[in-house]
């Protein structure tokens, strides 16, 4: 099998690279640098079976280039890069394993949250600027918490909230009766999770129903001093909607490690003292990386065309 990894971090991470080669003695990697796309992508997947990828947009436009290329397996979990329904028609298969860096994003949640109630970003701004405010925060136990997507993320931040005793609140268009009823977990709706959650945290996909399900209206509809984080994907967030309610006061503050047009980021935003971001990291913990990277280099031998019910 011809292989190649255009996967930026998987190339820079020795171990990894290490394991592939074990495997797969001629792999070839692309160069480190910056994210392919458009023609340098295309020259770099070029007389390839198989392909690791990360962030890399794959779609019909650079499928049509490169027929040979059978196999897709993707560093990472979102599938938003990948036009699913183009590698299908085609009959390439896709490997995927799903929730490899959940605790590594739980962890940065947890720490998001407790950041934005001790109002760390705000005092480390003053800092900056010479100044000694003491601000009085809040603590993290027993608030409320709102999960929007209760899958693999969602599911183990419930599980790291436990010693807090944090009430929970859960939207999902998938329901998990036995682990709401194991942890105590009460499913509501969509505005009710908005309108009684101290913080809202989103954990979901981003798709064609997830596409900026936080704008000006919702965010308007959360409890005044609510916190919102997103370490899921940046298109969910309406980042100019956002900005204006933290100018307001309206949220007291948010947390995002993703963007809408990675890698710049919303300088309106980023200039806020209520607001901690951080350049997608949540899944790059040392050992999210090494999962990740083994899961794709599994993935070469388990993929599947894509089908009904896929992925699940």
């Amino acid at each position: 099998m011809r292989v190649v990894v255009v996967a930026r971090s998987f190339v820079r991470n020795a171990a990894l690279r290490a394991e592939l080669q074990s495997a797969y003695p001629d792999a070839s990697l692309a160069p480190a640098g910056d994210l392919l796309d458009g023609p340098a992508l295309i020259a770099a997947l070029r007389g390839h079976d198989a392909a690791i990828v990360g962030l890399e947009r794959i779609d019909e436009a650079v499928l049509a280039q490169v027929p040979e290329l059978r196999i897709i397996s993707k560093y990472g979990v979102g599938l938003d890069g990948i036009d699913l329904d183009a590698i299908a028609r085609r009959g390439i298969r896709l490997g995927w394993i799903g929730g490899v860096n959940r605790r590594s994003v739980a962890e940065l949640t947890l720490a998001f949250a407790i950041a934005l109630l001790h109002r760390v970003p705000e005092g480390a701004f003053a800092m900056r600027d010479g100044n000694w405010n003491k601000l009085p925060g809040r603590e993290l136990t027993g608030r409320t918490v709102g999960i929007v997507g209760c899958g693999f993320v969602g599911q183990d931040l419930v599980t790291l909230l436990k010693p807090f005793g944090c009430r929970i609140l859960v939207r999902d268009i998938r329901d998990y009766p036995e682990f709401y009823a194991a942890h105590g977990i009460e499913p509501v709706s969509f505005d009710a999770l908005l309108a009684t959650a101290d913080i809202v945290t989103l954990h979901v996909p981003l798709d064609p129903s997830t596409r900026g399900m936080i704008g000006a209206s919702e965010l308007a509809r959360m409890r005044p001093g609510g916190l919102l984080i997103n370490a899921a994907r940046g298109g969910l967030v309406d980042e100019d909607a956002l900005a204006g309610a933290l100018e307001r006061g309206h949220l007291a503050g948010a947390a995002c490690d993703v963007f809408q047009a990675e890698p710049e980021v919303n300088r309106r935003l980023a200039a806020l003292p209520t607001f901690l971001g951080t350049p997608h990291i949540g899944g790059s913990s040392e050992e999210a990386q090494l999962a990740m990277g083994r899961a794709a280099i599994a993935g070469l031998q388990s993929a599947r065309v894509p089908g009904t019910g896929w992925p699940c």
